[in-house]
């Protein structure tokens, strides 16, 4: 008896007609289109986009180059080099961020003991070459320096959920 109601199903083309319903209803009904560059759809809080590296308020690098955001990184994209200064404390020489390789897991945010490695809200960045996706020292300092007002308040927003 099923054999028989499926025949019958496919030469009546019920499945086709079904399939027509469906795309005619969602044709006729109203689109939502963002009309991107003008318009923005809401972003989450914890968003995570291009990296970047703070400084204290007197203008210090906060990386005391202990490395765990190297160790924890998944994809190895972060590369630390490191040197003592005169007054004993240790700093980063080289610190290189390859976001072809970045997953952004966040991981590295998170295993900062200082927060000084952050990823921030900017969702608008590119590369025409590979080499363009490959952030050093003084190019995560920039964006550093350039969102910091943006980073402070969200990580102000997120400090109860931490």
């Amino acid at each position: 008896m099923n054999r028989i109601k499926e025949i019958v199903g496919s030469l009546m083309l019920t499945e086709l007609f079904k399939g027509l319903a469906l795309t005619g209803k969602y044709a006729l009904s109203r689109k939502i289109t963002v009309q991107y560059p003008e318009e923005k759809t809401p972003m989450s809080n914890r968003f995570r986009g291009l990296h970047a590296l703070r400084r204290y308020p007197n203008g210090e690098e906060r990386c005391i180059a202990c490395k765990l955001c190297e160790a924890v990184c998944p994809a190895m994209a972060i590369t630390i080099e490191s040197s003592q200064r005169e007054d004993g404390t240790r700093r980063t020489t080289r610190y290189d961020i390859d976001l072809t390789k970045c997953i952004f897991c966040g991981f590295c945010e998170e295993s900062c003991p200082v927060d000084s490695i952050v990823e921030t809200h900017v969702l608008e960045y590119h590369g025409e070459k590979r080499g363009d996706l490959y952030y050093t020292k003084e190019m995560l300092l920039a964006v550093g320096d350039r969102y910091e007002a943006d980073i402070a308040a969200a990580r102000e927003a997120d400090a109860k959920y931490r």
